[in-house]
């Protein structure tokens, strides 16, 4: 089975020589951990529930350039600086699933790549089985 790098025009890639932002084996997607960039990899989105937002938004875009939908996400880790914060995220994360959600971890930490990152989100997807159940 090979590994295939997948991009989107969506979401800006890091340095060549750092890491990928998404991988594909088989029927897996790996998403790593995402934060609120613009174009340029500087820090956008304001708090929380923004941050999250775009965050989602650009594993969206980079599961659907992999096949899929945000039905096929089965786990998401969210990082978080603020965990008192928690429900912002959640709110967000409630307009990109419904059904029987992502199992999920959440944990704080006391710093991400730059202070105005508050939100960190990786994912992994199963392309292809229909979907997580309602």
């Amino acid at each position: 089975m090979t590994i295939q790098r997948i991009t989107s025009a969506e979401v800006t890639e890091p340095a060549p020589g750092t890491w990928s932002n998404c991988l594909k084996t088989g029927d897996t997607v790996y998403v790593a951990g995402l934060t609120a960039r613009d174009k340029q990899l500087k820090p956008t989105g304001g708090e929380e529930y923004e941050q999250a937002r775009l965050i989602f938004d650009r594993i969206r875009h980079l599961v659907t350039a992999a096949g899929g939908t945000m039905r096929d996400v089965v786990k998401i880790n969210i990082y978080m600086t603020r965990i008192e914060h928690r429900e912002e995220v959640w709110r967000a994360r409630r307009e990109f699933f419904d059904g029987a959600f992502p199992v999920a971890t959440l944990v704080e930490v006391s710093s991400l790549a730059q202070p105005e990152i508050l939100v960190e989100i990786e994912a992994v997807a199963a392309l292809g089985h229909g979907g997580r159940p309602v």
